[in-house]
């Protein structure tokens, strides 16, 4: 008998953009309905991941009721700003500009020793700040923008703009799935196609900081969450460097993606003993008894 080795298998990272992009949509509109909000503030970076939650949020609540707010600093790229005013003249939403080089100037100044990378981290969360003051304002949710691999990396500033938002649409879609849907979605390839950047500090890009192209990067992801070998997803083409750089960014960042640890010392601790679904809506009557 002669046995013929099949081809390896792997994970495919391509979707039915039509039907994510449906079920986003329904997504927010009713997480927001649940919360009791009709109305979505997105911090519009100029960058793809906010391009396509404000896209979806327009679709979801109509242009009138997603307001898009532009936080740039001193630092950040003329593109960015010109980006940014693309999408929201697209879609037509209120848009509008806060500077935060003020807030996070006038900290810096306090503290002289204070680093570039520092420095990027007070501006991702004074823009936190900004974007709950505007859902406060404007009487809504501001919508977080994270991706996947983002997330699963921990390459973002812990409760930042993007990590904080009460509702994510992009949170189970790694980085090469949201160029995917924006492509789908018809977004300007100068928003699609440009280097990602937090554009926190001169010169910084994405992949500069990851070691890493998130196009290998998130095959590599796919396969490892899903328990593959390394030398499984090695003979797929990726290298033992890259396999080992993709773990250990995702291993060591666990604690960014869970809600903080507290001491349990009842048997009523929030999230441990209590545990309520969102969506629990049922009010006992008042009775005498």
């Amino acid at each position: 008998m002669k046995i013929i080795a099949a081809a390896p298998g792997h994970e495919v990272l391509e979707l039915n953009y039509p039907l994510v992009s449906d079920f986003l949509v329904r997504f927010i509109r009713e997480e927001l309905e649940w919360r009791g909000f009709k109305k979505a503030v997105v911090a519009l970076s100029g960058g793809v991941d906010s391009a396509v939650t404000l896209a979806l949020g327009v679709q979801a609540l109509g242009a009138k009721n997603v307001y898009a707010v532009y936080m740039p600093h001193a630092i950040s790229r003329p593109e960015s700003r010109e980006h940014a005013e693309l999408i929201a003249g697209m879609y037509g939403v209120p848009f509008e500009v806060v500077d935060i080089t003020g807030m996070v100037e006038s900290y810096a100044a306090q503290v002289p020793d204070i680093t570039p990378r520092r420095k990027g981290n007070a501006m991702a969360r004074a823009r936190t700040i900004v974007g709950f003051d505007k859902a406060e304002q404007y009487g809504g949710l501001h919508l977080g923008t994270g991706n996947k691999t983002e997330r699963l990396f921990g390459y973002y500033t812990w409760h930042d703009v993007a990590d904080t938002g009460p509702i994510n649409p992009l949170g189970d879609l790694y980085k090469t799935q949201v160029w995917g849907l924006a492509e789908y979605l018809e977004l300007p390839e100068a928003v699609v196609k440009k280097p990602p950047t937090a554009d926190l500090e001169i010169g910084q890009t994405d992949e500069g900081d990851l070691g890493i192209a998130y196009r290998r990067a998130d095959v590599i992801l796919e396969h490892y969450l899903k328990g593959y070998p390394d030398g499984y997803i090695v003979k797929l083409g990726y290298t033992e460097a890259e396999v080992a750089r993709v773990k250990s960014l995702v291993n060591k960042t666990h604690w960014k993606r869970t809600i903080p640890t507290v001491a349990v010392i009842s048997t009523t601790a929030i999230g441990e003993f209590y545990l309520r679904p969102l969506d629990f809506r049922l009010e006992l009557p008042v009775s005498g008894h």
